[in-house]
């Protein structure tokens, strides 16, 4: 059984950042994608980035782009998000998710897209 590991939430400003990190205890074929994902309350589940170790190839949605940015750590099996310039509409628990590569006709905003799921860390932005 995987298990992912987040870490890196907290309270900051408009402005300011935070660096979350996804580590997993493992690496199988059930991990070759990795997305972060974040929900605010009353609202639904939005899909930020989505990561593939294979080809390291990254996709950002239009919440995150230009502003949060995906890196690795190869050796830790850990995928960061870097969130820049946040702002308050960014307020919301992260949850780092891991599943196959390629699963046709499910949403990634489905929770039964991904296999394994992080415990979803707090971000608060203030203005």
């Amino acid at each position: 059984q995987v298990q992912l590991v987040e870490s890196g939430g907290g309270s900051v400003q408009a402005g300011g950042s935070l660096r979350l990190s996804c580590a997993a205890s493992t690496r199988t074929a059930t991990t070759s994608l990795v997305a972060w994902l974040r929900q605010a309350p009353g609202k639904e589940r939005e899909l930020i980035a989505a990561f593939r170790w294979s080809t390291k190839e990254v996709h950002y949605t239009d919440s995150a782009q230009g502003r949060f940015t995906i890196s690795t750590d190869d050796a830790k099996n850990t995928v960061y998000l870097q969130m820049d310039s946040l702002k308050p509409e960014d307020t919301a628990v992260y949850y780092c998710a891991a599943g196959v590569d390629v699963l046709p006709g499910i949403p990634y905003t489905s929770r039964s897209r991904w296999t394994f799921w992080g415990q979803g860390t707090q971000v608060t932005v203030s203005s």
